[in-house]
């Protein structure tokens, strides 16, 4: 009988858990389905959705996370009808109206991700407000991503580092992934560990295309409203049991 080479060094050993995860990126989906489901207009589900953005930041701070990325806005979500816009940048607005002081208080500091251009005026200063009053805390990061989406995220990085190549400041060899990186919407912070996206749908819809290279994705059937400190205890025990080998071999 021809033995197991590998069974003369005994079984292999198992790669490490991840543990906690660094970085948390959620995709907060199925407001209108929760709505719907309890027989309430869409917007009382984004209402409900967005009241639970607090609670679940404040959440993710207790367990340890150390930075926070939520998906508000995305580049598509221009096409859906323009009273449903109008709602999403009122709670918006309220948001950073009405949370932000709690979260500074407790020590969270916000960034706001994504091209800001086409908000109006008012909202764009709200988020400069919010993120300088937060800029010196922290416990946690909590970035919002709003007019968001991953494609837009690299083609910006690659005309900026196009633009350093034309200027002479880098040449084309100078060009690898460290160099593109910087210039993508969170290149100073680690990739995130662990994507939840809620609403039970299994894609990530065109959101950190490059970061998500070696997430972990998490899908619950949990509508973002509905979605607990207990949903996200599940998601993280669940990120805790996992293998982690970024292509390697444990």
């Amino acid at each position: 009988m021809v033995q197991d080479p590998a069974a003369e060094d005994g079984p292999a050993e198992p790669a490490p858990t991840a543990g906690v995860p660094r970085h948390v990126a959620i995709i907060m989906d199925g407001n209108h389905r929760w709505a719907k489901r309890r027989h309430l207009p869409g917007a009382a589900g984004h209402r409900a959705g967005a009241k639970n953005v607090r609670p679940v930041a404040e959440a993710c701070a207790d367990a340890g996370v150390e930075i926070l990325t939520l998906f508000a806005f995305s580049t598509e979500n221009w096409q859906r009808p323009s009273r449903e816009v109008s709602l999403l940048m009122d709670l918006m607005r309220n948001v950073l109206e009405h949370d932000v002081e709690e979260l500074n208080d407790r020590g969270v500091r916000l960034r706001v991700i994504g091209d800001r251009s086409r908000f109006e005026a008012d909202l764009q200063m709200r988020m400069n407000r919010a993120e300088t009053l937060t800029r010196g805390n922290e416990r946690m990061t909590l970035n919002i991503a709003a007019n968001f989406g991953g494609r837009w995220d690299i083609v910006r990085a690659a005309r900026l580092l196009a633009e350093e190549v034309e200027q002479g400041r880098l040449t084309a060899a100078d060009v690898d992934e460290a160099a593109f990186r910087r210039h993508l919407s969170l290149g100073d912070q680690p990739s995130p560990d662990l994507c939840i996206r809620t609403g039970g749908d299994a894609r990530i819809s065109n959101f950190l295309l490059w970061d998500f290279a070696y997430t972990e994705l998490y899908f619950t059937d949990a509508y973002w409203p509905g979605f607990t400190r207990g949903d996200l205890a599940d998601a993280l025990t669940w990120f805790g049991d996992r293998q982690r080998r970024f292509g390697r071999r444990p």
